[in-house]
């Protein structure tokens, strides 16, 4: 599968330098239609909590490790 166009990734950029440790890792789970993003690698969660956008933030103590972006096509 060849890319549509390579700049519009230019945007993730800035969400990486944003993000906990300047590390971004992301899959897609076509089936599922869910979106998982990781901060940091390896990634292990002690808590998460879903918010009323359906989306599941992951913790590592108080530090974001991660998201959970459910139904992320329709987004």
């Amino acid at each position: 599968m060849a890319l549509k166009d390579p700049k519009e990734y230019l945007a993730l950029v800035s969400v990486v330098r944003q993000s906990p440790g300047s590390y971004v890792s992301a899959s897609y789970d076509e089936e599922g239609d869910v979106l998982y993003v990781q901060f940091k690698d390896p990634s292990r969660a002690t808590d998460s909590e879903l918010t009323d956008d359906d989306i599941i933030v992951r913790y590592d103590g108080d530090e974001v490790v991660g998201l959970t972006i459910l139904r992320a096509s329709q987004r």
